[in-house]
């Protein structure tokens, strides 16, 4: 049976260890730390696994691509939710709406009545708004623990620190990986956690605005997770104007997000390339998995399913870049 390394437990190598077992490989994970926690950018993500609405902005392959994970985190065990975005303005950036209708395909339109059907606690609020019913969510927190105690029962080895590789090894370590991947860049994001007993919302709601749109999260015990800001930087400085930019615009989706518990802020910066697309790079025995962007947990189940047929059989996927340097 042989053996691989994977270096770095975020959302890209806890997937693409989990591809490994899958075929039968015996699978040590390298990372300096022992659990996910907030140490890693995985930590703070939002967890909608949200193709359509990425398609806004982000490339063809994001879409295409991104509509396999909901299926890929619920085999593995995760809880998903399954009940598509909402998408709202307020009055005065109606035209925004109408832009983000035509750069996204398979929504519904709603109306108020509709709105109200599908989150009463938003009744009244919004005259009209976008279902996209295909699109689900979890909770990315969750999902690293599955799939870490999945590995473990599976037989993986977790050695915390740097170690030596043994064997294959598949190099997941984010912007940590500047060191041999001298294009990757951070892109900062920032967001919050509240908890409110006052407000119920099923599935994530985006909130367009020109400078700063929000999406809210639900979690479960009255957490949401708001979020993000998107910027330039590799600098994980929490920045107050980026906060009460995130909290003005839940004030702004709901009043009742000024009444609630400000759990937790968080900060780290999303390994990205110049293009904002994953790679696969084989530079030797090493196969780096990185540039996820801020699509971590929409796209690493398709980059780790083609990283693994590409170690073990041989193929040319998507992505894939050789470095002979």
């Amino acid at each position: 049976m042989t053996r691989a390394t994977v270096l770095g437990a975020g959302v890209a190598g806890l997937c693409v260890a989990t591809e490994l077992v899958a075929r039968g490989r015996e699978v040590t994970i390298l990372d300096p730390a022992p659990r996910p926690g907030p140490h890693g950018c995985s930590w703070w993500a939002g967890g909608m696994l949200a193709p359509f609405c990425e398609g806004e902005t982000a490339e063809e392959p994001v879409v295409r691509l991104g509509q396999e994970a909901a299926d890929w985190w619920a085999r593995q065990g995760v809880a998903v939710a399954r009940r598509g975005t909402l998408v709202v303005t307020l009055g005065r950036d109606r035209r925004e709406l109408d832009r983000f209708a035509r750069r996204v395909p398979g929504h519904e339109r709603l109306d108020a009545a509709g709105l109200a059907a599908l989150e009463p606690d938003l009744g009244g609020r919004f005259d009209r708004a976008l279902h996209i019913p295909e699109e689900a969510h979890l909770d990315p927190r969750a999902a690293l623990n599955v799939l870490r105690d999945r590995l473990e029962r599976a037989g993986a080895d977790f050695v915390a620190g740097s170690g030596r590789p043994d064997g294959l090894t598949f190099d997941c370590r984010g912007l940590a990986a500047r060191d041999v991947l001298p294009d990757l860049r951070g892109v900062k994001g920032e967001m919050a956690v509240l908890r409110s007993a006052d407000i119920r919302l099923d599935r994530p709601v985006r909130l367009l605005h020109p400078r700063f749109p929000l999406y809210v999260v639900p979690r479960t015990d009255g957490l949401f997770m708001l979020g993000a800001t998107q910027i330039e930087s590799d600098d994980r400085t929490r920045r107050v104007r980026s906060v009460l930019e995130l909290l003005s615009a839940a004030y702004a989706l709901h009043p009742a997000f000024g009444e609630a518990e400000l759990v937790e802020i968080g900060v780290d910066a999303r390994p990205a390339f110049p293009d904002n697309l994953p790679r696969l790079v084989r530079r030797g025995d090493t196969i780096h998995v990185n540039g996820l962007f801020r699509h971590g947990f929409l796209l690493a189940p398709a980059l780790a399913r083609r990283a693994a047929e590409a170690a073990l059989q041989g193929t040319r996927p998507e992505f894939w870049h050789e470095d002979h340097s």
